[in-house]
Parts: C-alpha cells; structure tokens; sequence
C-alpha cells in the first residue's frame, strides 16, 4: 500500500517508527522502579504462597501411628485391617500396643506420645483432658453383657445388692462402664456388694465354678464363643437388660441394642427370647493435628471394615458421625457430608495430594498476582509521571517567588535554584515513552528563566 503525497524514503521512515513505537514505552525503564513497582505485588503473592503451604495445606505425612489394644483383642485386628488398607495407597500405619480405651485416651491426651489416632470406648472420658481431640466417627457396638447365677429372670442391677461382681481388671473398659451403671443403682465400692477385679475367660471361669454370682463381660471377653458357653452352662442366665434405652438416655454414650431369640443356636432357639442390651459405641478418637487427607484415608478404611452386617448391627450402620463425649472433626463431617475431594476421588494418593498443593499456588497466583501484574503498568505509569509532577512543584513555587520582585541576592539564589532543577531533570532517567513529558517539561523550565531574565 502506498500512501498518497508520501515519497519512498518518507514512506521507510514512518514504517520504521511504526515497529519501534511498541517498544518505546519499555526502552529505558529503570530497573529500580520496575522493582519498586512489581517487587511487592510478588513478595506479596510468595508470602501467601509460603504461609498456605505451611499452614494451611502442609503435605500429608506417609506414617501414621494408632494406638490400639493388647495382642490379639479385637482393637489389634482391626488395626491389622486398616494398616493393610492403607498401605494401598503408599501410608504406613505405624501400631502401638496398650491396655484397652483407658490407656488409648490416655496416650492421645498425652502430648509427649507420639500418636495419631487410637480406638476409645464411650464412657472413659471423665476427667480426661478432651479439648485437643477430635472424633472421625463412631466404628462399632461393644455390648456389655452380664451372666449370673439366679433363680429368676434378673432385669434390675438393683437386684445385685450384696452380690460378688466380677466387673473387670483396674483399668479396663469394662470395669469403668461396670461402676457407672452399678452406682446409678445404689452400688459402689466399699460397700455391701463384693466387686472382683476379674476379667474375660477368669470372670466366666469364676461364675462358672460358682466363685462369683454374676460377671460383667465386654469386647474381646464377650465373644461369641464364649457367650455360648455361659448361654448352656445350667443355672447360669443372660440379664435382659430391661431398662436399657433409660439407661441410653442418661448417658448418651450408651445405645440400646436387642439380641434376638434364636440368634446364637436357632436349633435350641438360644437365646430363648429377645435380650436388650445396652452398648456404647467405639470411636476412631484422632488429635486435631491429623491432616485431612489422612483422615479421608482413615474413614474409608473404615467403612470398608465396619461397613457391613453382623449380629450386633445393620449394614451401613458403621461408620457413623455421631457426636457423643468427643466432637466430630470439620474433616470427618465433610467427608461423611459430600465424601473425598475430586482429586483424591479421581486420582493415586501422592497424585492426589501433589494436586491438591499445587492449588495453593495456583489459588493466589490468580487472586493476587496476575491481577497485580494487570496493574503494574498503571502503577509504573503513575511513578514515572509523579516524578517529572514533583519537579513542576517546584518549578511552579520557584516562578511565583521569582514574580514577586526578589532583591539582587535573592535573585541570585533563586537562579541558582532553577539551575539546579535543570540539572535535576537532565539527569532524570525516564522511558522513550514519556519523553514527550520530559521535553516538555525542559521547555517550560526554560520558558521560566527566559520570562525571569525577560528575554
């Protein structure tokens, strides 16, 4: 195209400013300014970042540490599960053996353990600082179930008054849940009533050979097995017991189960009638600290262990966020509200958690910085013309004063003054895109010395 009244070399020379004019805002920029500019909007950004990775979102450790129960009890086993399913996804569940839930709190409520989560029994808590522990939810049913020896139906633990108890070893989930009911009905130590510290297969063995008048069975001593056992054993009787849903409503870590006629040996339909129950729930106790992902892990594992039907519950009934002594973790009612995130839905494990960071880079990247660079040029803008407005302040204050009639020393100083203003602003460093500003504001210190001296 060729334009008209334009000559050949005319025509080279505005097709040469026309590919320079795109880069003549950027010639010339001072490094300083362009870090005085942008330097805060990414300190800014990387202090974000750096706090998010730390704080909000750290990477999610590959052990974890649950404390359990003593070898071969049913906490063990359980653990034994979990670990398996967690080692699919690339964490190593780290088990430590103890006495039973009492020993388990204990540990989680001691900050000198190292520990993450461990099984606790409802109903072991009191006294036991809680503050800094959290629920993942509620795993299973442990009934507590009484044998004795009686001529009638018992119902009432009224009716055990200066009895032999065997209500379970010092220490032990039994023997706490035991006292509590036991004292709701009038019965406590020292007084008329004989409570042995007698447990498991020594408590059945006890109330079999006639040592003791009734015992108080729980978890790992209340298998079937040996429930069978006492069940066929002459003159001995399971208690119904029959205000089971007072009792889980006085304490609400208690619920009421039923055992149904026949559910052991429908041939010689054992037991005999429904039996009522009272059990409390064990809970997947974790400290505050667990990270989320972790605790995503946890919860499946346990739906995939707890998930299904035996005597004792219905399928999908475990595991449950229900809040008894401890509260549901934010992480724990999440996931039982909308399950695990996208990423560790869709993804591997260390994928998904490799995503799951890299959004807390990605997240104020574009909240923060790419709106920050957007407004870099405004702001680099804005200094440069501060700049070259900070010298027409002066310039403006020098004319006025020269206009009001200065003696020859003031003169004199004044002119000084506007000489230095002028070597001010030739050595200013501006870009090739502001130089129009810049000559003019050359022009106007000199139209001011021209109207001053009166040329």
């Amino acid at each position: 195209m060729k334009w008209p009244g334009k000559s050949t070399s005319q025509l080279k020379n505005i097709r040469e400013y026309a590919a320079l004019r795109p880069m003549a805002r950027f010639t010339g920029i001072s490094l300083r300014d362009l870090l005085v500019t942008v330097g805060p909007i990414i300190l800014l950004t990387a202090i974000v970042i750096g706090a998010a990775f730390w704080i909000v979102r750290p990477a999610p450790p590959d052990t974890i540490t649950i404390v359990s129960g003593p070898s071969g009890s049913s906490f063990r086993v359980t653990a034994e599960k979990y670990r398996k399913i967690l080692a699919r996804n690339g964490v190593k569940l780290r088990i430590l053996p103890s006495e039973g839930s009492l020993d388990n709190l204990r540990m989680l409520s001691d900050p000198a353990v190292q520990v993450d989560v461990g099984f606790v029994q409802g109903g072991v808590s009191q006294g036991m600082k809680l503050e800094h522990l959290v629920s993942l939810g509620s795993m299973f049913h442990e009934p507590l179930a009484l044998f004795c020896r009686a001529g009638k139906p018992v119902e009432r633990l009224s009716t055990l008054t200066g009895k032999r108890l065997a209500i379970g070893p010092e220490g032990s989930g039994t023997r706490v849940l035991a006292l509590i009911l036991l004292k709701a009905n009038g019965i406590e130590p020292g007084g008329a009533t004989t409570l042995l510290d007698l447990g498991g297969e020594e408590a059945a063995e006890a109330l079999i050979g006639k040592k003791v008048d009734a015992a108080f069975l729980m978890g790992d001593s209340a298998t079937p097995a040996m429930m069978r056992k006492l069940l066929w054993t002459p003159g001995v009787q399971m208690v119904n017991f029959s205000q089971a849903e007072a009792y889980a409503r006085r304490y609400p870590y208690l619920n009421k189960i039923n055992i149904p006629m026949g559910a052991f040996d429908f041939g010689k339909n054992v037991p005999s009638r429904d039996i009522q129950l009272v059990a409390p729930t064990v809970e997947l106790v974790a400290r505050e600290s667990l990270h989320p992902a972790l605790s995503d892990l946890l919860i499946e594992a346990a739906q995939e262990v707890h998930g299904g039907t035996t005597l004792m519950q219905h399928a999908g009934e475990f595991p449950s966020p229900q809040e008894h002594e401890y509260r549901i973790s934010n992480d724990a009612r999440r996931y039982y509200t909308s399950g695990k995130s996208f990423f560790y839905r869709t993804l591997p494990f260390w994928l998904a958690s490799l995503m799951d960071r890299l959004l807390v880079v990605v997240v104020p990247v574009i909240i923060l910085l790419i709106p920050g660079l957007k407004l870099a040029p405004a702001l680099y803008s804005w200094r440069i013309r501060s700049r070259i407005h900070r010298w027409y302040g002066i310039l403006i204050a020098l004319e006025r004063s020269m206009l009001s009639e200065p003696d020859q020393e003031e003169r004199q100083a004044l002119l000084k003054k506007l000489d230095e203003v002028e070597a001010g602003v030739n050595k200013m460093k501006v870009p090739l895109g502001y130089s129009d500003q810049y000559y003019v504001l050359r022009d106007h210190i000199m139209f001011v010395r021209n109207r001053y001296l009166g040329v």
